[in-house]
């Protein structure tokens, strides 16, 4: 706030210096720009699990890749002739299809590594739609949809898995990529054309229609259990992907397409665990099983009915402010008499009756989507004044329902019993023998507002298993989709952790480029670099856009696991969201949004005429410097407001109950970094900003919070209420200093414990083991003995008990 307040000064020093007419100019600019900031209207975007169909397939490929459409429909008409001469794919019959997709399938099984590439290329072609003979974008989305489904019926998938497996395991080009001094598109064309091919086929299959056949629904459920399932060389086909991702982030294989592996990761990952509005489904049948009683709202629903607020105050407006407020002090001075008379012949009575409205609208804080009252005097003209009774307005009910954990209520009945009767009772929240009548009122409506969680169930019965490991029975492990990808990169999930934080450092916008950094452009570079200025921008257009969709992918694979992993068990949720704080995940996401934000979310990197389907069915218009510059017309980009807002709540997710974590948002001064976040006009965005905020408001200090009351107002209205959470006051004993090493140790060896009991077989407690105590038994049991013991039986029998002497007395006793 030092900072801000010495940039306020400067300002309003260089504005006195100014001559009266330029200063006058200057305030009017200032006026301006901030009544263009507070009528900027709120951003339409609807938060899903990802774009729309046509987007997301387009953002597969680079505008770099743009001449392969052309190669690969050549390679499969010179095949399609061959064998079919004067034919038109979409004039044959299903029978025809399948013959021909069954023969292009054995091509891929030649040993030549040309001829391969050819007939993979078919196949792209083929699940991009047949686009050759379509004359719209619905027809190419049409065929796409009836070549991917044949494909898969034919077994197309499983080949593709193995040929990508063959590639990973390409020594050859790895070492090839490795000595070159620059990597180009041209090292990657066999990756990039298989992972194509399954990236289509996978987008193609989850986005369910409700024209698809009942066959088709059933190749889509199969298909999808053996997607999450360890069918492909004894693990899923996810820690297959999250291989290449360490891999290449090793430097050992720096040609693989990461944008393409990390997209394809993504939707394999969410067609596999399913989307956001599953994972509520999941979590009201899973709360329902444990005997929980039902979630007080579904959030999705609150969230996108939810309106977003003004941005707070800049330091202009609030200089502007307290000049307002000395000159309506220096009004009250003058007489009373004196001012009466002054009303009576003041011609602009009205002014005053508004001055008076705004400092209303001053003390009351309020965020509502509507412009500052300080701005409003410039735009609007004087209200008609009303009598005092039409102006009461009742204030609307507040979106969340409160929730009160079963801590608070031990906490509070602690601090009472020992107030008022000076001793305490543990974890009773039952006796309330003493205390007076209020503090009666107040247990029963916190046990009102009591909301347990599937996190707290599972925390009680791993501590359970603790503490009765023989008793306790054996736990009843459900092997669904996200147990399956738990066990599987649960050997190397800090790896992979730090892989792709490694990966998102490099694409974020306000990272620099270093030498010791990553080439994650090797899949969007061409052989021969521009030589024109209009290429130059192109190439500038689709090296940025490139990195936004890595950005984009990793942030809503971060969430996506994260969310599954917490709803499956809280430790694994734990295990993975320490190691992302561990690898330094937190300064990482601030150091992302230290950025002028509103330029990212309205940022136009992209050419709507070479985004695929576009660019194969229509002429391609000429390209000129300016057009590039203009962009699309679109309010905002899609997919950097998904971006933002998915890192928004990883940061939550990290952050959440934990002590240690949001002391970090405090050192790394994360407040005005969040509070400038808040000036994109979305409410879900505001509401993770303004959760982050909330949790740290007691460490900032006063003087924050009273510079901060429009903020503070705003978690008031929007973020839902903890009762006994004292928030927006540092008096809470959590506010205290904390031994936050020894809070993120103690979680981490429950972490441990809970993996090595569940997943770590071998390093059971040999004291647990039953023991066989029955002699016959023990005696009549069977052991193999080695070949070479059984050859010299003799003489082990005369070394190891003929010639030794047996104390049969001692023995006995």
């Amino acid at each position: 706030m030092e900072g801000v307040g010495l940039c306020a000064n400067n300002k309003q020093k260089q504005n006195q210096m100014l001559p009266n007419k330029m200063r006058g100019e200057f305030t009017r600019n200032q006026r301006k720009d901030s009544e263009c900031l507070s009528e900027a209207p709120d951003l339409e975007f609807e938060y899903s699990d990802a774009d729309n169909w046509a987007v997301e397939l387009s953002e597969l490929y680079s505008y770099t890749e743009g001449p392969e459409f052309l190669l690969n429909r050549k390679c499969f008409e010179e095949d399609f002739h061959t064998h079919m001469p004067d034919q038109k794919w979409t004039e044959l019959d299903s029978v025809q299809h399948r013959a021909h997709a069954m023969r292009l399938l054995d091509g891929l099984d030649v040993i030549g590594r040309e001829r391969r590439l050819k007939v993979a290329r078919a196949i792209l072609y083929m699940t991009q739609g047949t686009f050759g003979k379509c004359s719209s974008e619905l027809e190419v989305q049409h065929w796409m949809r009836y070549n991917v489904f044949l494909l898969l019926d034919v077994g197309a998938f499983t080949a593709l898995v193995e040929l990508l497996n063959m590639e990973i395991d390409n020594s050859a080009a790895c070492s090839s990529a490795v000595r070159k001094p620059a990597i180009s598109l041209a090292d990657s064309t066999d990756l990039r054309v298989l992972l194509n091919i399954m990236y289509l086929m996978l987008e193609t299959i989850q986005r369910e229609e409700p024209t698809d056949s009942s066959e088709w629904r059933t190749i889509r459920e199969t298909f999808k259990s053996e997607l999450g399932s360890p069918l492909y060389n004894n693990e899923t086909v996810s820690v297959m992907l999250f291989g290449m991702v360490t891999k290449f982030c090793s430097g050992h294989a720096p040609h693989f397409p990461m944008k393409k592996v990390l997209l394809l990761l993504w939707k394999t990952i969410l067609f596999t665990l399913g989307g956001f509005e599953e994972l509520q489904c999941s979590k009201v049948s899973k709360r329902a099983a444990l005997g929980l009683p039902q979630l007080p709202e579904d959030s999705i629903c609150v969230v996108r009915s939810m309106r977003a607020a003004s941005p707070p105050a800049s330091a202009s407006d609030l200089i502007e402010q307290q000049q307002r407020r000395a000159r309506r002090e220096q009004k009250a001075l003058i007489k009373q008499d004196n001012l009466d008379a002054f009303n009576e012949k003041d011609p602009y009575k009205a002014d005053d009756t508004r001055e008076d409205e705004e400092e209303n609208d001053d003390n009351d804080n309020s965020l509502e989507a509507e412009p500052f009252p300080l701005e409003r005097d410039e735009v609007m003209p004087p209200p008609i004044p009303h009598p005092p009774t039409e102006r009461v307005c009742f204030p609307k009910g507040l979106p969340w329902a409160p929730k009160v954990r079963e801590k608070d209520i031990e906490n509070f009945l602690e601090s009472s019993r020992s107030k008022f009767i000076g001793y305490t009772l543990g974890n009773d929240t039952d006796t309330v023998v003493g205390l007076p009548r209020p503090i009666h009122e107040s247990i029963k409506t916190l046990k009102q507002h009591k909301y347990v969680s599937i996190a707290e169930v599972q925390i009680a019965k791993e501590e359970e298993y603790e503490k009765t490991p023989l008793s306790g029975g054996e736990e009843e492990l459900e092997l669904c989709a996200t147990e399956l990808l738990y066990q599987g990169i649960l050997p190397s999930l800090p790896q992979y952790m730090i892989a792709l934080l490694k990966i998102l450092l490099a694409a974020a916008p306000t990272s620099k480029a270093k030498t010791d950094s990553i080439n994650i452009l090797a899949d969007v570079l061409p052989e021969e670099m521009p030589t024109t200025v209009l290429q130059s921008m192109k190439l500038g257009v689709d090296v940025n856009r490139h990195k936004e969709i890595i950005v984009k992918a990793i942030s809503a694979i971060l969430l996506l696991l994260l969310k599954h992993f917490k709803l499956n068990h809280v430790y694994q949720f734990e295990y993975m969201a320490q190691h992302l704080v561990f690898a330094n995940c937190i300064p990482l996401i601030l150091k992302f949004f230290n950025q002028n934000i509103m330029s990212y979310i309205t940022a136009k990197n992209s050419i709507s005429a070479l985004d695929f389907p576009h660019c194969v069915v229509h002429e391609l218009p000429e390209l000129t410097a300016e057009s590039l510059e203009a962009g699309d017309n679109n309010q905002f980009c899609w997919r950097n407001l998904f971006s933002c807002i998915n890192l928004l709540r990883i940061l939550n997710k990290l952050t959440k109950w934990k002590h240690s974590r949001t002391m970090m948002l405090v050192v790394f001064k994360s407040a005005p970094i969040l509070k400038r976040a808040l000036k994109v006009k979305q409410a879900m965005m505001q509401l993770y900003v303004l959760k982050l905020l909330k949790v740290q408001t007691k460490y900032l200090g006063r003087q924050w919070r009273k510079s901060n009351m429009k903020t503070m107002s705003a978690i008031y209205q929007k973020v839902r209420h903890r009762l006994n959470d004292d928030w927006a006051y540092g008096n809470d004993l959590d506010a205290r200093p904390w031994d936050f090493q020894a809070e993120e140790c103690a979680l981490r060896a429950n972490i441990e414990r809970f993996n090595s009991r569940r997943y770590d077989k071998n390093q059971s407690n040999p004291e647990f083991l039953p023991v066989d105590n029955c002699l016959q038994s023990v005696l009549g049991e069977r052991i193999d003995l080695p070949e070479d013991f059984q050859m010299n039986y003799d003489l082990w029998l005369e070394r190891e008990v003929f010639s030794k002497p047996i104390s049969w007395e001692e023995l006995l006793q």
